[in-house]
C-alpha cells in the first residue's frame, strides 16, 4: 500500500473536527451519562433480625402457652458482620437485662417508631419513591415514613426524632445515607440490643439486580460499643401484581399493653401513681 493511499484512508476514517459553532452543552449531551440506579419499588427483608440481629435459637414467648408453635420466636443466623455486637463490657449487662423483660420493654411492641436501621427489617414491606432531590420511604409497619434528602449536604436536624435526619448521596451505584439525631429510646431488635443518644448510622443500598438490594448499616455509638459494627442483609423486591403498602396502625394493638392498668372500669385498689397492683386485695 502506497503512503498516499494510506494517508487517504486515515483522513477518511478520522472524526470531523468540532465546529466552532458547536456548544459545550451539545457536546455534553452527546456523552452518555451514568444515571444512578432507580431503587423505586416495594421491598422487604426476609429474616429474623427483627427478633435478634445476632444468631439465636428458637425460643418461646409470652404467648406460646396460648398459640403453641405459632407463638415461637424462630431461630435465625446473625446479620452482624463478625457475628457478635462489640459491646463495652459494662453495656452488655444492660442488653441482657433488656432481653430478660423484652415483652414489656421493647419499644416496638408498644408501637413506638422502630427507628433506623430496625424499621428496615421489621416483618412488613416498605416502598421506595426516588427523585433526584429526595428519596421517600413509606413503611407498612406502623404506617411510618422518612425522607432522605439528596440536596442538603452539611445540614443538621433541628431536633432529634424517632427516625432521625437522613442525608443521602451516591457513591457510584450505591446509595449512602447518613442518619443522625435519632431518639435514644429505640432498640435494634426484640433481644434488647440498644444504643444511646450518640447513635450514628450509615446505610448503604446497593442494587444487586432488578429484584435484590444488598443493605448494610454501620452503627457507631462510643457510649455503648467498643467500635463501629455493621449489619448486612438482602432486601427482596415484592413482585406480585398487586404488591402494595397496606395500612397497619399498631396503636390499637398496643393499647392494652400500655394502658390496661388505667382502664376507667377498674374499681379495685390502686397504687399512689394510679397503677393497679399485681395482686390487688
Amino acid at each position: 500500500m502506497s503512503l498516499l493511499l494510506l494517508g487517504v484512508l486515515i483522513t477518511s476514517c478520522s472524526p470531523a473536527p468540532t465546529s466552532p459553532n458547536e456548544t459545550s452543552s451539545e457536546l455534553a449531551s452527546s456523552i452518555e451519562v451514568n444515571e444512578p440506579p432507580d431503587l423505586s419499588g416495594i421491598w422487604q427483608a426476609l429474616n429474623t433480625a427483627h427478633w435478634d440481629v445476632e444468631g439465636h435459637t428458637a425460643r418461646g414467648m409470652p404467648v406460646t402457652n396460648i398459640l403453641g408453635a405459632y407463638g415461637v420466636m424462630q431461630a435465625g443466623t446473625s446479620v452482624v458482620v463478625g457475628d457478635e455486637i462489640p459491646y463495652l463490657p459494662e453495656m452488655r449487662a444492660q442488653q441482657e437485662s433488656n432481653q430478660a423483660d423484652w415483652a414489656n420493654l421493647d419499644p416496638a411492641a408498644k408501637c413506638y417508631i422502630p427507628g433506623i436501621p430496625r424499621q428496615t427489617y421489621m416483618p412488613a414491606p416498605f416502598q421506595i419513591l426516588q427523585t433526584d432531590s429526595e428519596i421517600f420511604i413509606a413503611y407498612q409497619w406502623g404506617s411510618n415514613s422518612r425522607s432522605i434528602f439528596m440536596d442538603r449536604p452539611g445540614t443538621s436536624a433541628p431536633i432529634p426524632s424517632w427516625m432521625g435526619y437522613s442525608l443521602g448521596r451516591w457513591e457510584g451505584d450505591t446509595l449512602v445515607v447518613d442518619v443522625s439525631s435519632q431518639m435514644s429510646d429505640t432498640w435494634f431488635d426484640a433481644a434488647g440490643n440498644y444504643h444511646s443518644d450518640e447513635l450514628h448510622v450509615e446505610e448503604r443500598y446497593s442494587l444487586i439486580d432488578d429484584n435484590h438490594i444488598e443493605y448494610e448499616a454501620t452503627i457507631t455509638d462510643p457510649k455503648v460499643f467498643r467500635e463501629p459494627w455493621t449489619i448486612r442483609m438482602p432486601l427482596y423486591r415484592r413482585i406480585e401484581n398487586d404488591a402494595r403498602i397496606l395500612e397497619f396502625k399498631c396503636v390499637e394493638f398496643a393499647e392494652d399493653l400500655l394502658y390496661e392498668h388505667l382502664r376507667k372500669n377498674y374499681e379495685g385498689p390502686r397504687a399512689l401513681d394510679g397503677s393497679i397492683p399485681e395482686n390487688p386485695v
